[in-house]
């Protein structure tokens, strides 16, 4: 299963549309918040492909009504996934993984930051952050995002791609 991460595109559709048609076809979707537009409005970019679109919200979505925090499971894997302002991520993941554990989660995924991550280094949680795909911060300043793939018993591999 090949699912395209997101996070932080602060209402750029074009940067996500390219995302998007370099990385086709993929079997889900997920933003971490911070999109900036209602969940209809975002989802207007798969162009009625029927992908599952899986979304949080973000400390810029103001009137969005989607959840803060939300747990999927795809492809055998237990996912949690957050914005990551509630959790205190500019100062760590430590909160975050800890969560995660919690709820039974293989997987923690988060945004906020704007600075992309692959964490493997937890026993058993796997901790990626795509960065910005419109206002990366990180050195370089890449716009960027991530590849997930999940298979049912198989280890999960990702990989952070740059626009």
């Amino acid at each position: 299963m090949k699912i395209l991460i997101l996070s932080d595109s602060h209402g750029q559709d074009l940067p996500v549309a390219k995302a998007l048609d370099r990385e086709w076809p993929i079997d889900a979707m997920i933003h971490l918040g911070d999109t900036q537009e209602d969940e209809d409005e975002f989802s207007e970019i798969l162009a009625g492909e029927e992908v599952p679109l899986f979304l949080v919200r973000g400390n810029c979505d103001w009137y969005s009504s989607l959840p803060l925090d939300r747990i999927v499971e795809l492809a055998g894997h237990r996912i949690f996934m957050t914005h990551g302002h509630g959790h205190d991520v500019n100062y760590g993941t430590k909160e975050l993984a800890q969560i995660a554990r919690e709820q039974g989660c293989s997987i923690a995924l988060y945004g906020h930051t704007h600075r992309p991550e692959i964490d493997d280094s937890s026993p058993g949680l796997l901790i990626l952050n795509p960065g910005s795909i419109s206002f990366p911060r990180q050195k370089g300043r890449e716009k960027s995002y991530m590849i997930l793939e999940l298979e049912p018993g198989k280890q999960p591999e990702a990989w952070l791609r740059f626009l």
